[in-house]
């Protein structure tokens, strides 16, 4: 995939270079295809992760989290311990992306808390096909074309 102006990873938010942006994930896992958003933290990130794709890995699961390895060259703008269930973010400690879809061994109540800070990037909408996972799933997650 070539680089062009809506995917400049220097723009920031208020220069709107993301308009195309705005579902154009689709991430693998196993048999299951589901879609995600763009959020609007990490444009550093975000950028990155459109260089780096498509993206795939072997992927453990913590609770309703799977995360796999994957290195990003950018820096984290925003992070959170705390994310809403559907984010997909990247774990910058770890080199690793992960996908939340419910609580963690860390979680205190049913809001997804990662182990670590890590950078929300997309947001997946229907996270249901991801309850009954096993360890050791394969995610693949690639531009929609």
């Amino acid at each position: 995939m070539g680089q062009d102006a809506r995917y400049d990873r220097t723009a920031t938010r208020e220069t709107e270079a993301y308009p195309e942006l705005m579902s154009d994930l689709e991430l693998t896992v196993d048999d299951r295809t589901l879609e995600a958003e763009w959020l609007e933290d990490n444009p550093d990130l975000r950028g990155a992760l459109v260089d780096a794709l498509p993206v795939e890995g072997q992927a453990a699961r913590w609770g309703d989290e799977l995360y796999f390895d994957a290195s990003l060259d950018g820096q984290p703008e925003r992070t959170s311990e705390e994310v809403p269930i559907g984010t997909i973010a990247y774990w910058a400690s770890g080199e690793a992306i992960a996908l939340f879809w419910g609580p963690t061994p860390a979680s205190a109540d049913g809001t997804p808390k990662a182990a670590a800070p890590v950078a929300p990037l997309a947001r997946i909408e229907d996270v249901r096909p991801l309850a009954d996972l096993d360890d050791g799933a394969t995610v693949q997650i690639e531009p929609v074309e």
